[in-house]
């Protein structure tokens, strides 16, 4: 970015009158073009983005709000961003805001408690944001945010409903689909090998599973609970591969899937013959595990495209946090690592 010497010898980031010299125009067709006004002319505004280009020059967000009331900045609060889940999900939601000119502001509260949930977010609603994203259901408490009233928000979360508007997968149908198809395989039962218990992700999957289990009549075995990490799931698949009666499992996501199958050929089990594995999630790789994985596949991009689409939608408006909930599908993928049970 170049940079402008000032009085003094100082150095300073190029300005608005920098542009508008470099230009040929004024300083209000600076502020038109930065604000995307309808009323330049197409080849003054061209030279005006190359003039921009050129000097480094980056609009102040802060000037743009004083005059429009926009920021052009989305806040984004999370527990978590490693997760798999949650990096797919930001990914999507960078790229939507991108695509709609908006940057995004992360920030994370690694506390469990609404304590440090409620300051995170009021730290975002000062940091010149026009509304919130929140994806809070790894941990985090499921009482309410006291977020500010006219902030637009939303949140991908099931416990949410009823008090901001929410894009979410329904994760409870997802398991207990997985599981009746392991029971439709002719499994006898279908052994869990679950998530961390503060998850609400993981909760919804065991109870969907539980439920298939029931509705079928099949004998329900406690969980075997990880942490989401293939080290858990491998640690659970050598406590199954020493039951004898174990035929199926499902695993509450990806890539404890994998770290079950290592750990069943570790111990001499071929996949799916002795014991079939379904996933969780979609996740890339799942197509690439040896066999490639039947999992359940989730749609982050489009859950990132619709988070950005219902906060922004609800930017200006004066019915806030009154728009529907969106639930993304999720899809059955079929592979090889699940098949009938050896007679």
């Amino acid at each position: 970015m170049a940079r402008i010497e000032a009085r003094g010898g100082v150095k300073r980031g190029p300005s608005i009158g920098d542009v508008a010299r470099l230009a040929g125009v004024s300083a209000q067709t600076v502020s038109r073009v930065s604000t995307g006004a309808e009323v330049v002319r197409p080849e003054t505004r061209d030279k005006v983005l190359r003039a921009m280009e050129q000097l480094g020059y980056s609009p102040n967000r802060a000037a743009r709000a004083l005059r429009d009331g926009r920021y052009g900045s989305i806040g984004l609060l999370a527990r978590r961003f490693d997760r798999t889940g949650e990096a797919l999900t930001t990914d999507a939601i960078l790229r939507a805001a991108e695509a709609e000119d908006y940057s995004v502001t992360l920030l994370s509260a690694h506390d469990t408690t609404s304590a440090e949930w409620e300051p995170a977010a009021k730290r975002l609603q000062h940091q010149t944001v026009d509304g919130i994203i929140v994806m809070r259901a790894e941990g985090g408490a499921g009482d309410p945010l006291a977020l500010p009233p006219t902030m637009p928000v939303v949140v991908s979360d099931s416990r949410a409903h009823g008090r901001y508007p929410r894009v979410v997968s329904d994760e409870y149908d997802g398991a207990r689909s997985a599981t009746a198809y392991l029971l439709s395989l002719g499994h006898a039962t279908v052994h869990l090998v679950a998530g961390p218990a503060d998850s609400e992700p993981a909760r919804l999957r065991t109870a969907g599973w539980r439920t298939a289990l029931a509705e079928r009549g099949a004998e329900i075995h406690a969980p075997l609970i990880g942490d989401w990490t293939p080290e858990s799931g491998y640690a659970a698949g050598r406590a199954l591969a020493a039951n004898s009666s174990v035929t199926a499992v499902m695993c509450a996501n990806d890539e404890m899937a994998f770290g079950v199958m290592l750990a069943l050929h570790a111990a001499g089990l071929t996949v799916p013959d002795d014991i079939s594995v379904m996933g969780f999630d979609g996740i890339s790789l799942s197509r690439y595990s040896v066999p490639p994985l039947t999992t359940i596949r989730q749609d982050f991009p489009q859950m990132g495209r619709e988070l950005v689409r219902m906060v922004l939608s609800q930017i200006g408006s004066t019915h806030l946090h009154a728009i529907p909930d969106v639930i993304v599908p999720l899809e059955l993928v079929e592979r090889e690592s699940t098949a009938p049970p050896r007679a």
